[in-house]
């Protein structure tokens, strides 16, 4: 089961938009209909430290920032293209979308591909559930243990498709949030607050 956290700071006066957890995007059971969320990890790390290696021996910290940079720029476009191709083929609801490279960037498409540690979720445990679903690992994909992905060149994130579907950043948290969120979760809530530490709206 993956878990969720709503907006909760007060907005102004004259913003009637509502209070967004992930949740949203999901069909509810109540509603009869089947919905799917997905899931995908993607890397273009791999022998990335070897050749920084190479330019290590040569005291060429220009190649080694250059294999960094493009190795982070080849694991986003992976993740675009897979995206795309589950909105087009594999899930197929957008079969006749046709956009250009600046309309992917301004997100033009329906559907998001949100990450735990991202403002929609800034929970990075969620993922230790993501790999044990999607066996990333296999591929070469690990967790370390301040749950950053190795290689660093590496994507991950859930797919959403409903068409209202938006990405928003939770933003400050309250106690009473957290304490919930941490019973669902069966943590104490000293390790929620551990985690969660640059969301929260009080001192822990």
């Amino acid at each position: 089961v993956l878990r969720g956290l709503r907006q909760q700071a007060e907005k102004e006066a004259l913003d009637k938009s509502p209070y967004l957890c992930l949740s949203d995007f999901v069909a509810p059971k109540s509603s009869g209909k089947k919905d799917y969320i997905g899931m995908f990890a993607v890397t273009a790390g791999h022998g990335v430290d070897k050749m920084c290696k190479v330019y290590e021996e040569k005291y060429d910290d220009y190649g080694i920032i250059m294999v960094k940079a493009l190795a982070d720029r080849l694991a986003e476009a992976f993740a675009e293209e897979l995206h795309e191709r589950v909105r087009k083929e594999i899930w197929g609801y957008s079969r006749e979308e046709l956009l250009e490279a600046n309309d992917l960037h301004k997100i033009k498409y329906q559907g998001i591909r949100p990450a735990p540690g991202y403002p929609s979720q800034p929970d990075h445990t969620e993922k230790d559930i993501m790999w044990r679903l999607l066996k990333a690992d296999k591929v070469g994909i690990t967790l370390t243990e301040s749950l950053a992905m190795f290689p660093a060149a590496s994507v991950s994130g859930l797919y959403f498709a409903h068409p209202k579907s938006e990405y928003f950043a939770t933003g400050k948290l309250q106690k009473d949030q957290i304490v919930d969120y941490s019973a669902r979760k069966s943590v104490d809530v000293s390790v929620t607050e551990k985690w969660l530490s640059s969301a929260l709206a009080y001192d822990s």
